[in-house]
């Protein structure tokens, strides 16, 4: 897999006009909540034309109650029409209230939850090794901030084309009827507005642009004043002012930027007003004279008239309001549609055989950003039944040689064999069939213990013994804790100790059904005896399979059918534990710093 661009930190960016923007969301929009977008476009057009109607039946009116003041018509004929009018605008309300409804309270987060699923499912594809990239985590940071704004942004257009085109057409028309030039004043009122906004548009997508990263800043330093994980140790070290200055100032640096792009988007906000204004004088003036010289009756007059205030602070609404809106949330609805449209890890389907052991080939990779390699040219064989440990300094590169070797991350240079599947050409998902792993950075869920230890298995609920049996197995001592205890205080369960934490995570590892194991330095938390202990655990359960030890601490590693040193991204040496410290090299130098630790063993 070429890395392209991200491997010298940028992201290329392919550039979203507004109409390529409404050409792909649109469908999109659809996909994620069909019958709902369907519903809110017929409402909007029963109400446009309603509303058109009610100018229609306000224009009968004035003209039967001037002609029943004239003796041309009856008592009869007034109350029809006002019967009519009211009749209108009460079926007016009634959609109004409704589409408003469905928009905010059903199409809304029923959308929202479709587009989440959407992105996650993305996210998923994308090749793991764009999380060392800031610029990615930018984007990734900017697309979650436009699950909402897609939404609003569809809205508005299916109000615009539905409700207010429906409307404005309807009404146009009827202008037209009455003086061809009313028609053309109000457009000469609402094109300079519409070429505003399109200016806006630009603004407010650069601020998007320039805000995110600000924005994720705050967030991390918010968590770390918060957050349960951290408090701790700011309280103790007295960190809370450092990290609340950090986040004072990027708040400060934020809200600048807001302010300033508000700023301008207010002076062209101000150029609009005297353009509507201008437009609403001049229809105003032209439909006064066509009354005076007899082209139009009174009732036409009144109805206009009252209308003209009416499309005018329409005219405002669509484009202040709305257009407003849909040029702020442009820039994160442009964010999403780029997070779309990254490439994503692909690959032919296969199934692993791990007989065949796992090979790497003169590889090499280097992390997004990074002008060095953190592997450089290593070639390594892992037999069928072979149980291989890794250990070298922190940095030595250890964990990346992991990645590479379980397929998590692709190399640069050479090739990766994991049950005779290249990682280059298969999926990622064929790829990790049977294996599993339990790594330096675990996670500890707020879930149950049973969920904690079976999120690989989706019929954990057939296996409570096999739950029962890898904690065991990984010494877990449960202390009256069910399987079904929430392991989160925050959520009305219980705590438990950092070396338990470790233990949940090994047994999560040995529940998934594997042919290749690995242990990522998983037991930094728990002493040296302990350690080995759960290593010779370890040993027991890796016979006849592929199995890979990493770690720093070196006491367990004799275990191991070979070992490898490695340092500064390289392999330094190889043998078993006898032979390595026969040699007097790095390794039999860690051996003799660590050796204390490991005198009860």
């Amino acid at each position: 897999m070429k890395q392209g661009s991200i491997m010298n930190g940028k992201s290329e960016k392919a550039e979203y006009g507004l109409f390529k923007v409404i050409v792909k969301i649109i469908p999109i929009q659809v996909r994620s909540a069909p019958w709902n977008c369907l519903l809110e476009n017929c409402l909007g057009v029963m109400h446009g034309l309603l509303f058109a109607l009610s100018v229609v039946a306000t224009q009968y009116l004035f003209d039967a109650v001037s002609d029943a003041a004239a003796g041309r018509a009856g008592y009869r004929e007034c109350v029809i029409c006002l019967a009519v009018l009211a009749a209108v605008i009460f079926g007016q309300q009634i959609v109004n209230g409704v589409q408003n409804f469905h928009g905010m309270g059903i199409l809304l987060p029923k959308s929202a939850g479709g587009l989440t699923e959407l992105i996650h499912k993305k996210i998923e594809r994308i090749a793991p090794v764009r999380f060392e990239d800031t610029g990615f985590l930018d984007d990734l940071n900017k697309a979650k901030e436009g699950i909402r704004a897609i939404t609003m942004f569809c809205m508005v257009l299916f109000v615009c084309v539905s409700f207010y085109g429906v409307y404005f057409t309807a009404i146009g028309i009827y202008l037209f009827r009455l003086k061809p030039m009313l028609l053309l004043t109000l457009l000469l009122a609402f094109i300079p507005a519409m070429l505003a906004q399109t200016v806006k548009v630009r603004i407010f997508v650069n601020l998007e642009e320039e805000s995110a990263p600000l924005r994720r800043e705050c967030d991390y330093y918010q968590k770390a004043i918060c957050d349960r994980e951290y408090f701790k140790e700011t309280r103790i070290l007295g960190a809370f002012t450092f990290f609340y200055q950090l986040f004072e100032d990027t708040m400060k640096g934020l809200s600048g930027k807001i302010w300033r792009t508000e700023r301008k988007a207010a002076l062209l906000q101000l150029m609009l007003d005297f353009t509507t204004f201008a437009g609403m004088a001049a229809s105003a003036y032209m439909l006064f004279a066509a009354t005076m010289e007899g082209e139009i009756t009174v009732g036409m007059f009144a109805a206009v008239f009252a209308a003209l205030t009416q499309i005018f602070a329409i005219m405002q609404e669509v484009v202040r309001q709305h257009m407003g809106n849909m040029n702020k949330d442009i820039g994160k609805v442009v964010n999403f549609l780029r997070l779309l449209d990254m490439p994503e890890r692909t690959g032919a389907e296969g199934e692993p055989d791990f007989t065949k052991g796992i090979t790497a080939e003169n590889i090499s990779f280097r992390y997004p950003g990074r002008d060095t390699p953190s592997i450089k040219n290593v070639s390594l064989h892992i037999a069928d039944g072979e149980t291989i440990a890794i250990v070298g300094e922190n940095g030595a590169g250890k964990s990346t040689l992991v990645r590479l070797l379980t397929g998590i991350y692709r190399p640069t240079e050479g090739r990766v064999l994991v049950g005779g599947l290249d990682t280059a050409r298969y999926s990622a998902s064929s790829v990790w069939k049977g294996m599993s792993g339990v790594f330096q950075k675990y996670q500890r869920y707020k879930m149950t213990l049973k969920e904690n230890v079976t999120i690989s298995d989706t019929a954990a609920e057939a296996k409570p013994d096999r739950i029962r049996a890898v904690l065991e197995e990984a010494g877990f001592e449960r202390d009256n804790i069910g399987l079904e205890d929430m392991l989160s205080p925050e959520y009305g369960g219980v705590d438990i100790s950092g070396g338990q934490w470790q233990r949940v995570a090994i047994a999560r590892g040995l529940y998934r059904v594997n042919g290749f194991i690995v242990l990522d330095e998983p037991t930094s938390a728990i002493d040296p005896v302990e350690e080995t202990k759960i290593y010779k655990q370890f040993a027991h359960l890796a016979e006849g399979k592929c199995a890979l030890i990493v770690t720093h601490r070196i006491g367990s590693v004799k275990l191991a059918d070979r070992i490898i040193v490695m340092d500064a991204g390289k392999i330094v040496d190889i043998g078993t534990h006898d032979e390595l410290t026969a040699r007097s090299g790095q390794y039999a130098k860690m051996w003799e710093a660590q050796a204390q630790w490991y005198e009860r063993m």
